[in-house]
């Protein structure tokens, strides 16, 4: 999807508004598409100039519900829905309602963005194997002993099983 500027929005909204041009010649001419243009339109009828200023923001679960049921009871469509609450795209609205229908309302709720932080535990969890270290490090000794006795009798009891496998003393029972 092709970004425009602010400028470009407004030149193009400024053109269909003043009635001397359809949208679809708009579009033809600087390449937009005419859904984006009525989409501006209205939402440039609804909100001024601010329509077009960026807002990058999270929008709350609450938010998302009112938004949602604002649409299903005044009968709203999404375009029209995104325009009057100023939404940057009307895609917004069909994850929200899509994610609603199928998940539930607590799906609505904002995930945190990026990488997770760092944790700095480095050093406590070195000091705390460092002081219990005589008794982890005696468990840990116990439990590889344990560990290789056990594998050891695996090996045998597959030698066992391969051997007899193998051997040509088999007799047969009629």
């Amino acid at each position: 999807m092709t970004k425009y500027s602010k400028e470009e929005k407004l030149e193009a909204v400024k053109r269909l508004l003043s009635g001397k041009e359809s949208a679809n010649t708009i579009a033809s001419d600087t390449g937009m598409v005419k859904s984006n243009i009525l989409f501006w339109a209205r939402k440039y009828e609804l909100h001024g100039e601010l329509a077009f200023t960026k807002s990058y923001t999270n929008y709350s679960a609450q938010y998302k519900l009112d938004v949602l049921n604002y649409m299903n009871e005044n009968g709203t469509s999404i375009f029209e829905t995104a325009a009057i609450f100023n939404l940057p795209t009307d895609s917004s609205l069909w994850t929200w309602q899509n994610l609603l229908e199928t998940q539930g309302s607590d799906a609505l709720v904002p995930k945190k963005k990026g990488r997770p932080t760092m944790k700095k535990d480095t050093n406590k969890t070195r000091k705390q194997f460092d002081q219990g270290s005589v008794g982890s490090i005696e468990e840990l000794k116990a439990e590889n002993e344990r560990l290789r006795m056990e594998n050891a009798y695996l090996k045998k009891l597959n030698a066992l099983v391969q051997n007899k496998e193998k051997s040509p003393n088999k007799t047969k029972r009629k």
